[in-house]
Protein backbone atom coordinates (compact mmCIF):
# COMPACT_ATOMS: atom_id res chain seq x y z
CA UNK A 1 0.00 0.00 0.00
CA UNK A 2 1.22 3.24 -0.96
CA UNK A 3 2.24 6.09 1.90
CA UNK A 4 0.73 9.42 1.88
CA UNK A 5 2.46 12.43 1.81
CA UNK A 6 1.59 16.08 2.57
CA UNK A 7 2.70 19.29 0.81
CA UNK A 8 2.29 22.65 -0.45
CA UNK A 9 3.22 23.97 -3.88
CA UNK A 10 5.84 26.03 -4.18
CA UNK A 11 5.05 29.82 -4.49
CA UNK A 12 1.65 28.50 -3.69
CA UNK A 13 0.87 27.68 -7.84
CA UNK A 14 0.08 23.89 -8.75
CA UNK A 15 0.62 22.80 -12.23
CA UNK A 16 -0.90 19.54 -13.39
CA UNK A 17 0.40 19.12 -16.97
CA UNK A 18 4.66 19.41 -18.19
CA UNK A 19 3.95 19.52 -21.70
CA UNK A 20 4.35 22.68 -24.10
CA UNK A 21 1.22 25.01 -21.96
CA UNK A 22 2.30 24.19 -18.24
CA UNK A 23 6.21 23.83 -18.95
CA UNK A 24 6.16 27.60 -20.31
CA UNK A 25 3.56 29.14 -17.34
CA UNK A 26 6.31 27.51 -14.71
CA UNK A 27 8.89 28.89 -16.91
CA UNK A 28 7.31 32.02 -16.81
CA UNK A 29 6.66 32.34 -13.22
CA UNK A 30 10.55 32.90 -12.41
CA UNK A 31 11.46 33.28 -9.35
CA UNK A 32 7.16 33.22 -7.79
CA UNK A 33 7.90 29.33 -8.39
CA UNK A 34 5.54 27.08 -8.70
CA UNK A 35 5.30 23.22 -8.34
CA UNK A 36 4.59 20.51 -11.87
CA UNK A 37 3.05 17.36 -11.89
CA UNK A 38 4.09 15.18 -15.02
CA UNK A 39 4.62 11.50 -16.01
CA UNK A 40 7.99 12.15 -17.56
CA UNK A 41 10.19 14.58 -16.60
CA UNK A 42 10.54 16.76 -19.87
CA UNK A 43 8.68 18.71 -22.15
CA UNK A 44 8.41 17.31 -25.45
CA UNK A 45 8.35 19.87 -28.03
CA UNK A 46 5.67 18.00 -30.67
CA UNK A 47 6.40 20.59 -33.36
CA UNK A 48 9.61 18.68 -34.53
CA UNK A 49 8.51 15.26 -33.95
CA UNK A 50 8.56 13.97 -37.46
CA UNK A 51 11.93 15.13 -37.86
CA UNK A 52 12.96 12.82 -34.51
CA UNK A 53 10.79 9.97 -35.89
CA UNK A 54 12.47 10.33 -39.57
CA UNK A 55 16.11 10.27 -37.66
CA UNK A 56 17.00 13.74 -38.83
CA UNK A 57 17.15 15.07 -35.15
CA UNK A 58 18.08 13.12 -32.50
CA UNK A 59 15.11 12.32 -30.59
CA UNK A 60 16.75 13.87 -26.86
CA UNK A 61 16.88 16.92 -28.78
CA UNK A 62 13.11 17.53 -29.27
CA UNK A 63 12.54 17.18 -25.57
CA UNK A 64 13.47 19.62 -23.06
CA UNK A 65 14.35 18.46 -19.29
CA UNK A 66 12.02 20.26 -16.97
CA UNK A 67 14.04 20.86 -14.16
CA UNK A 68 16.79 23.05 -16.64
CA UNK A 69 13.42 24.94 -18.61
CA UNK A 70 11.99 25.67 -15.36
CA UNK A 71 14.67 26.30 -12.62
CA UNK A 72 12.43 27.69 -9.96
CA UNK A 73 9.85 25.21 -9.98
CA UNK A 74 9.53 21.91 -8.13
CA UNK A 75 8.47 18.81 -10.08
CA UNK A 76 7.09 15.73 -9.00
CA UNK A 77 7.03 12.77 -11.11
CA UNK A 78 3.57 11.37 -11.29
CA UNK A 79 0.12 11.70 -11.99
CA UNK A 80 -3.13 13.36 -10.75
CA UNK A 81 -5.97 11.11 -9.66
CA UNK A 82 -8.07 13.55 -7.57
CA UNK A 83 -9.11 16.87 -7.40
CA UNK A 84 -10.77 18.13 -3.72
CA UNK A 85 -11.35 21.88 -4.82
CA UNK A 86 -12.77 22.73 -1.33
CA UNK A 87 -9.56 21.99 0.47
CA UNK A 88 -7.72 23.44 -2.79
CA UNK A 89 -6.13 19.55 -2.44
CA UNK A 90 -5.06 17.53 -5.30
CA UNK A 91 -4.04 13.70 -4.82
CA UNK A 92 -0.62 12.68 -7.07
CA UNK A 93 0.24 9.40 -7.03
CA UNK A 94 3.93 8.65 -7.69
CA UNK A 95 5.92 5.46 -8.15
CA UNK A 96 6.65 5.67 -3.98
CA UNK A 97 3.60 7.44 -2.52
CA UNK A 98 0.41 9.30 -2.53
CA UNK A 99 0.93 13.13 -2.42
CA UNK A 100 -1.63 15.35 -1.26
CA UNK A 101 -0.40 18.28 -2.80
CA UNK A 102 -2.26 21.92 -1.82
CA UNK A 103 -2.35 24.84 -3.26
CA UNK A 104 -3.61 28.47 -3.49
CA UNK A 105 -3.60 28.50 -7.43
CA UNK A 106 -4.02 25.42 -9.63
CA UNK A 107 -3.25 25.64 -13.09
CA UNK A 108 -4.62 22.43 -15.35
CA UNK A 109 -2.58 22.30 -18.10
CA UNK A 110 -3.12 18.00 -19.00
CA UNK A 111 -3.42 18.38 -22.77
CA UNK A 112 -4.80 15.76 -25.10
CA UNK A 113 -4.70 12.29 -25.92
CA UNK A 114 -5.11 10.70 -29.44
CA UNK A 115 -8.86 10.23 -30.74
CA UNK A 116 -9.75 7.07 -31.95
CA UNK A 117 -12.74 5.21 -33.51
CA UNK A 118 -14.24 2.01 -32.80
CA UNK A 119 -12.71 0.50 -36.04
CA UNK A 120 -11.67 -3.18 -36.32
CA UNK A 121 -8.07 -3.85 -35.94
CA UNK A 122 -7.26 -0.56 -35.11
CA UNK A 123 -5.63 -0.57 -31.37
CA UNK A 124 -4.24 -4.24 -32.65
CA UNK A 125 -2.17 -3.38 -35.65
CA UNK A 126 -2.23 0.38 -36.00
CA UNK A 127 0.97 2.78 -34.89
CA UNK A 128 -0.03 6.18 -32.87
CA UNK A 129 2.16 8.79 -33.64
CA UNK A 130 1.25 11.49 -30.34
CA UNK A 131 4.84 11.09 -28.55
CA UNK A 132 8.38 10.45 -28.63
CA UNK A 133 8.26 6.60 -27.65
CA UNK A 134 5.52 6.60 -30.61
CA UNK A 135 7.94 8.40 -32.83
CA UNK A 136 11.05 5.98 -32.42
CA UNK A 137 8.73 2.78 -32.54
CA UNK A 138 7.54 3.87 -36.08
CA UNK A 139 11.06 4.38 -37.24
CA UNK A 140 12.22 0.98 -36.25
CA UNK A 141 8.94 0.18 -37.61
CA UNK A 142 9.49 1.74 -41.50
CA UNK A 143 13.90 0.19 -41.40
CA UNK A 144 12.52 -3.29 -40.30
CA UNK A 145 9.96 -3.00 -43.50
CA UNK A 146 12.65 -2.74 -45.73
CA UNK A 147 14.50 -5.70 -44.22
CA UNK A 148 11.37 -7.79 -44.34
CA UNK A 149 11.81 -7.01 -48.17
CA UNK A 150 14.73 -7.66 -48.53
CA UNK A 151 13.84 -11.20 -46.68
CA UNK A 152 11.00 -11.26 -48.76
CA UNK A 153 10.20 -14.54 -50.88
CA UNK A 154 7.28 -12.66 -53.83
CA UNK A 155 7.15 -9.73 -55.62
CA UNK A 156 3.71 -9.44 -53.25
CA UNK A 157 5.25 -10.19 -50.25
CA UNK A 158 7.43 -7.45 -51.09
CA UNK A 159 5.23 -4.92 -52.31
CA UNK A 160 2.92 -5.54 -49.16
CA UNK A 161 5.88 -4.63 -46.79
CA UNK A 162 7.17 -1.06 -48.72
CA UNK A 163 3.27 0.09 -48.40
CA UNK A 164 2.75 2.25 -45.94
CA UNK A 165 -0.91 3.36 -44.92
CA UNK A 166 -1.20 7.18 -42.99
CA UNK A 167 -4.87 7.61 -42.12
CA UNK A 168 -4.95 11.69 -41.27
CA UNK A 169 -3.90 14.30 -43.60
CA UNK A 170 -3.81 17.52 -41.06
CA UNK A 171 -0.24 18.87 -39.86
CA UNK A 172 1.12 15.99 -38.04
CA UNK A 173 -0.28 13.17 -40.75
CA UNK A 174 1.74 15.17 -43.94
CA UNK A 175 4.57 16.29 -41.87
CA UNK A 176 5.28 12.09 -40.42
CA UNK A 177 4.41 11.11 -44.21
CA UNK A 178 6.53 13.10 -45.83
CA UNK A 179 9.64 12.50 -43.28
CA UNK A 180 9.54 8.74 -43.23
CA UNK A 181 9.27 8.43 -46.80
CA UNK A 182 12.45 10.27 -47.20
CA UNK A 183 14.02 8.12 -44.95
CA UNK A 184 12.60 5.07 -46.55
CA UNK A 185 13.93 6.29 -50.31
CA UNK A 186 17.25 7.59 -48.69
CA UNK A 187 17.88 4.06 -46.98
CA UNK A 188 16.75 1.62 -50.30
CA UNK A 189 20.07 2.64 -52.11
CA UNK A 190 22.00 0.21 -49.48
CA UNK A 191 19.43 -2.86 -50.06
CA UNK A 192 19.41 -5.29 -53.22
CA UNK A 193 17.98 -4.52 -56.26
CA UNK A 194 15.33 -6.10 -56.26
CA UNK A 195 14.03 -4.34 -53.20
CA UNK A 196 15.15 -0.97 -54.94
CA UNK A 197 13.63 -1.62 -58.12
CA UNK A 198 10.33 -2.53 -55.69
CA UNK A 199 7.97 1.01 -56.02
CA UNK A 200 7.25 2.06 -52.55
CA UNK A 201 3.69 3.01 -52.29
CA UNK A 202 2.65 5.68 -49.82
CA UNK A 203 -0.91 6.31 -48.99
CA UNK A 204 -2.18 9.30 -47.38
CA UNK A 205 -6.25 8.62 -46.48
CA UNK A 206 -8.51 11.53 -45.05
CA UNK A 207 -12.14 12.22 -44.67
CA UNK A 208 -11.92 15.67 -45.32
CA UNK A 209 -11.79 16.82 -49.05
CA UNK A 210 -8.46 17.94 -49.43
CA UNK A 211 -5.68 17.64 -47.10
CA UNK A 212 -4.68 20.00 -44.33
CA UNK A 213 -7.51 21.86 -44.16
CA UNK A 214 -6.26 24.09 -41.42
CA UNK A 215 -4.33 26.18 -44.21
CA UNK A 216 -5.20 28.26 -46.76
CA UNK A 217 -6.36 26.47 -50.03
CA UNK A 218 -3.92 27.04 -52.22
CA UNK A 219 -0.89 26.07 -50.22
CA UNK A 220 -3.14 23.19 -49.57
CA UNK A 221 -3.29 22.24 -53.00
CA UNK A 222 0.82 22.82 -53.35
CA UNK A 223 1.32 20.25 -50.89
CA UNK A 224 -0.91 18.27 -52.44
CA UNK A 225 0.43 18.64 -55.75
CA UNK A 226 4.12 17.71 -54.02
CA UNK A 227 3.26 15.01 -52.54
CA UNK A 228 1.66 13.51 -55.59
CA UNK A 229 4.56 14.19 -57.37
CA UNK A 230 6.77 12.25 -54.90
CA UNK A 231 4.26 9.11 -55.96
CA UNK A 232 2.17 9.46 -52.62
CA UNK A 233 -1.88 8.10 -53.13
CA UNK A 234 -3.97 11.01 -51.30
CA UNK A 235 -7.26 9.41 -50.91
CA UNK A 236 -9.51 12.06 -49.58
CA UNK A 237 -13.34 12.01 -48.39
CA UNK A 238 -12.37 8.20 -47.61
CA UNK A 239 -12.28 6.81 -44.26
CA UNK A 240 -10.56 3.48 -42.51
CA UNK A 241 -13.21 0.76 -42.16
CA UNK A 242 -11.11 -2.26 -40.82
CA UNK A 243 -7.18 -2.98 -40.29
CA UNK A 244 -6.02 -6.56 -40.50
CA UNK A 245 -2.75 -7.79 -39.58
CA UNK A 246 -1.59 -7.15 -42.96
CA UNK A 247 -4.05 -4.98 -44.84
CA UNK A 248 -6.27 -1.74 -44.35
CA UNK A 249 -9.66 -1.55 -45.76
CA UNK A 250 -11.14 1.78 -46.67
CA UNK A 251 -14.20 2.92 -46.88
CA UNK A 252 -14.54 2.51 -50.52
CA UNK A 253 -14.07 -0.93 -50.53
CA UNK A 254 -10.41 -0.86 -51.40
CA UNK A 255 -7.99 -3.19 -49.25
CA UNK A 256 -4.56 -1.97 -49.38
CA UNK A 257 -2.16 -4.60 -48.21
CA UNK A 258 0.04 -3.67 -45.67
CA UNK A 259 2.14 -4.05 -42.87
CA UNK A 260 2.04 -0.62 -41.49
CA UNK A 261 -1.31 1.46 -40.89
CA UNK A 262 -0.11 5.37 -38.85
CA UNK A 263 -3.34 6.81 -37.35
CA UNK A 264 -2.80 10.88 -36.84
CA UNK A 265 -6.58 11.90 -37.12
CA UNK A 266 -6.46 14.38 -33.98
CA UNK A 267 -6.73 14.41 -30.36
CA UNK A 268 -9.39 14.74 -27.54
CA UNK A 269 -8.97 16.79 -24.27
CA UNK A 270 -7.28 14.09 -21.57
CA UNK A 271 -10.19 11.93 -19.95
CA UNK A 272 -8.89 12.35 -16.55
CA UNK A 273 -10.46 16.13 -16.71
CA UNK A 274 -14.12 14.17 -15.95
CA UNK A 275 -13.18 13.37 -12.60
CA UNK A 276 -11.67 16.90 -10.88
CA UNK A 277 -15.45 18.65 -10.96
CA UNK A 278 -14.19 20.69 -13.46
CA UNK A 279 -17.04 22.30 -16.08
CA UNK A 280 -16.56 20.76 -19.20
CA UNK A 281 -18.04 21.57 -22.87
CA UNK A 282 -18.91 18.87 -25.19
CA UNK A 283 -16.27 18.19 -26.34
CA UNK A 284 -14.71 17.11 -23.18
CA UNK A 285 -12.41 20.84 -22.63
CA UNK A 286 -12.26 22.70 -19.56
CA UNK A 287 -14.71 26.07 -19.77
CA UNK A 288 -12.68 28.88 -18.60
CA UNK A 289 -13.15 32.52 -19.33
CA UNK A 290 -10.65 35.15 -21.13
CA UNK A 291 -8.23 35.15 -18.23
CA UNK A 292 -8.56 31.53 -18.02
CA UNK A 293 -10.57 31.07 -14.76
CA UNK A 294 -12.57 27.99 -14.51
CA UNK A 295 -15.99 29.03 -14.17
CA UNK A 296 -17.04 28.33 -10.44
CA UNK A 297 -13.60 27.43 -9.37
CA UNK A 298 -11.85 31.71 -8.75
CA UNK A 299 -8.91 29.70 -7.94
CA UNK A 300 -8.16 27.24 -10.81
CA UNK A 301 -7.46 28.49 -14.15
CA UNK A 302 -6.85 26.36 -17.12
CA UNK A 303 -5.02 26.42 -20.49
CA UNK A 304 -3.65 24.86 -23.83
CA UNK A 305 -5.62 21.61 -25.76
CA UNK A 306 -7.26 20.77 -22.37
CA UNK A 307 -9.06 24.12 -22.59
CA UNK A 308 -11.77 25.80 -24.24
CA UNK A 309 -9.86 29.02 -24.60
CA UNK A 310 -11.97 32.07 -25.65
CA UNK A 311 -9.68 34.94 -27.21
CA UNK A 312 -10.97 38.06 -27.86
CA UNK A 313 -9.03 38.61 -31.16
CA UNK A 314 -11.62 35.83 -32.91
CA UNK A 315 -14.87 36.48 -30.94
CA UNK A 316 -17.14 33.42 -30.63
CA UNK A 317 -13.88 31.28 -32.00
CA UNK A 318 -11.94 28.96 -29.55
CA UNK A 319 -8.33 28.59 -29.79
CA UNK A 320 -7.18 25.88 -31.99
CA UNK A 321 -4.61 23.14 -30.40
CA UNK A 322 -1.30 24.59 -31.57
CA UNK A 323 2.09 25.53 -29.87
CA UNK A 324 1.97 28.76 -31.09
CA UNK A 325 -1.70 29.95 -29.44
CA UNK A 326 -0.49 27.75 -25.96
CA UNK A 327 2.54 29.89 -26.06
CA UNK A 328 0.57 33.08 -26.10
CA UNK A 329 -1.94 31.64 -23.34
CA UNK A 330 1.05 30.67 -21.27
CA UNK A 331 2.49 33.86 -21.54
CA UNK A 332 -0.84 35.69 -20.65
CA UNK A 333 -1.75 33.52 -17.89
CA UNK A 334 1.71 33.87 -16.33
CA UNK A 335 1.58 37.56 -16.30
CA UNK A 336 -2.16 36.65 -14.42
CA UNK A 337 -1.11 34.80 -11.73
CA UNK A 338 1.74 37.03 -11.24
CA UNK A 339 -1.20 39.88 -10.39
CA UNK A 340 -1.75 41.77 -13.62
CA UNK A 341 -4.83 39.97 -14.65
CA UNK A 342 -6.33 40.96 -18.05
CA UNK A 343 -8.30 39.24 -20.94
CA UNK A 344 -6.50 36.81 -23.28
CA UNK A 345 -6.16 38.50 -27.28
CA UNK A 346 -3.97 37.11 -30.03
CA UNK A 347 -4.33 37.02 -33.20
CA UNK A 348 -2.66 33.96 -35.10
CA UNK A 349 0.77 35.12 -37.08
CA UNK A 350 0.41 31.98 -39.58
CA UNK A 351 0.67 28.61 -40.02
CA UNK A 352 3.56 26.37 -41.38
CA UNK A 353 4.26 22.57 -42.35
CA UNK A 354 7.60 20.87 -44.13
CA UNK A 355 6.56 18.33 -46.75
CA UNK A 356 10.09 17.02 -46.79
CA UNK A 357 13.19 17.53 -49.66
CA UNK A 358 13.50 20.87 -47.89
CA UNK A 359 10.27 21.54 -49.09
CA UNK A 360 7.66 23.48 -47.19
CA UNK A 361 4.79 25.52 -46.81
CA UNK A 362 3.61 28.66 -44.64
CA UNK A 363 1.27 31.90 -44.02
CA UNK A 364 3.11 34.68 -42.37
CA UNK A 365 1.41 37.76 -42.04
CA UNK A 366 -1.32 36.90 -44.53
CA UNK A 367 1.79 36.29 -46.92
CA UNK A 368 2.47 32.59 -48.42
CA UNK A 369 5.70 30.85 -48.90
CA UNK A 370 5.83 27.59 -50.06
CA UNK A 371 9.57 25.67 -51.53
CA UNK A 372 12.36 26.05 -50.00
CA UNK A 373 11.24 29.20 -48.49
CA UNK A 374 8.28 27.83 -46.99
CA UNK A 375 10.73 25.03 -45.36
CA UNK A 376 13.26 27.55 -43.98
CA UNK A 377 10.27 29.58 -42.82
CA UNK A 378 8.84 26.43 -41.24
CA UNK A 379 12.35 25.54 -39.23
CA UNK A 380 13.31 28.99 -38.68
CA UNK A 381 9.91 29.54 -36.51
CA UNK A 382 9.78 25.90 -34.94
CA UNK A 383 13.63 26.89 -33.94
CA UNK A 384 12.35 30.09 -31.88
CA UNK A 385 9.84 27.99 -30.49
CA UNK A 386 12.19 25.56 -28.42
CA UNK A 387 13.05 27.22 -25.36
CA UNK A 388 16.81 27.12 -24.10
CA UNK A 389 19.94 27.78 -26.01
CA UNK A 390 21.49 24.73 -25.67
CA UNK A 391 18.62 22.74 -27.48
CA UNK A 392 18.47 25.52 -30.15
CA UNK A 393 22.53 24.64 -30.83
CA UNK A 394 21.72 21.11 -30.78
CA UNK A 395 19.23 21.06 -33.35
CA UNK A 396 20.91 23.29 -35.67
CA UNK A 397 23.87 21.10 -35.59
CA UNK A 398 21.69 17.69 -35.94
CA UNK A 399 20.43 19.52 -39.22
CA UNK A 400 23.78 20.79 -40.29
CA UNK A 401 24.66 17.17 -39.85
CA UNK A 402 21.62 15.67 -42.07
CA UNK A 403 22.85 18.06 -45.01
CA UNK A 404 26.06 16.90 -44.64
CA UNK A 405 26.24 13.03 -44.06
CA UNK A 406 23.41 10.57 -45.21
CA UNK A 407 20.75 9.15 -42.88
CA UNK A 408 21.34 6.73 -40.45
CA UNK A 409 19.39 3.19 -41.04
CA UNK A 410 20.22 1.79 -38.07
CA UNK A 411 17.33 -0.08 -36.53
CA UNK A 412 17.09 0.29 -32.87
CA UNK A 413 13.92 -1.42 -31.46
CA UNK A 414 15.81 -3.14 -28.68
CA UNK A 415 16.71 -0.14 -26.70
CA UNK A 416 15.05 -0.19 -23.62
CA UNK A 417 14.06 -4.19 -23.76
CA UNK A 418 17.82 -5.02 -22.70
CA UNK A 419 18.42 -8.63 -22.41
CA UNK A 420 18.26 -10.30 -18.61
CA UNK A 421 21.21 -11.09 -17.24
CA UNK A 422 21.66 -14.98 -17.58
CA UNK A 423 19.86 -15.66 -20.43
CA UNK A 424 20.84 -16.70 -23.88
Amino acid sequence: MLDRMEQQARGGTLILGGGFAGSYVAKLLKGQGATIVSPENFMLFASMLPEAASGTLEPRHVVVPLRIMCPHANLILGRAVAHDPERRRVQVETEEALVNVTYRNLVVALGAIPRTFPIPGLADHAFGFKDLADAIALRNHVLLRLEAAAAAPTDAHRRRELTFVFVGAGYAGVEALAELSDLARDALRFYPEEVQATPQHWVLVDAAPKILPEIPPRLGDYAAEQLERRGVDIRVGTTLKEVEPHAAVLSNGDRIPTSTVVWTTGARPNPILAKFGLPLDERGRVEVDSTFHVEGLPHVWALGDCARVPNEATPGQADPPTSQHALRQARRLAKNLRGDPKPYRYRMLGQVATLGRHKGIAEVMGLKFRGFLGWWITRTYHLYQLPLLSRKLRVVTDWTVALLFKRDIAELSMLGHPQRLGDE
